[in-house]
């Protein structure tokens, strides 16, 4: 989904599915990559009994990383200037996740064009679960 820079205006949107029917096992897999080994994303007593969730439940930062990668996908990993989020709602297992965004302000700065942002992440349901905003550099 690479930008391009000439072609953007205020308003556009993008999106993109990145995970359908979120698994317990990917959140093993990412607290293993992660070394983050917090029983509430895998434990699911722990999680109900101690803690009084109705499950199990992702990591914020994996969440987080799917808004990176979305972002670095759009312009590269150089382009990424800003990027700023607020964990809104937790992301259950069996959740289809897409990352969206929409343009909200674009300018030109010497030789590069500045695109700032809002993005997030919603389930199925059009449940937002994290909202950020990110200010991409883009070569004209």
């Amino acid at each position: 989904m690479a930008l391009k820079a000439s072609q953007l205006k205020v308003g556009d949107t993008h999106s993109e599915r990145v995970v359908e029917n979120l698994s317990r096992t990917q959140l093993v897999m990412y607290a293993g990559a992660s070394g983050d080994y917090n029983p509430l994303h895998s434990d699911e007593v722990y999680s109900v009994q101690a803690a009084g969730y109705k499950s199990v439940f992702a990591h914020g930062m994996l969440s987080m990383g799917y808004l990176g990668e979305f972002l670095v996908q759009a312009g590269g990993a150089d382009a990424i200037r800003k990027f700023r989020t607020r964990f809104a709602k937790l992301t259950w297992p069996g959740e289809t996740i897409t990352c969206r965004g929409r343009i909200t302000r674009v300018t030109d700065e010497g030789g590069a064009r500045l695109v700032e942002c809002d993005i997030w992440t919603e389930n199925q349901d059009g449940e937002r679960k994290i909202t950020s905003s990110a200010t991409l550099t883009l070569s004209r």
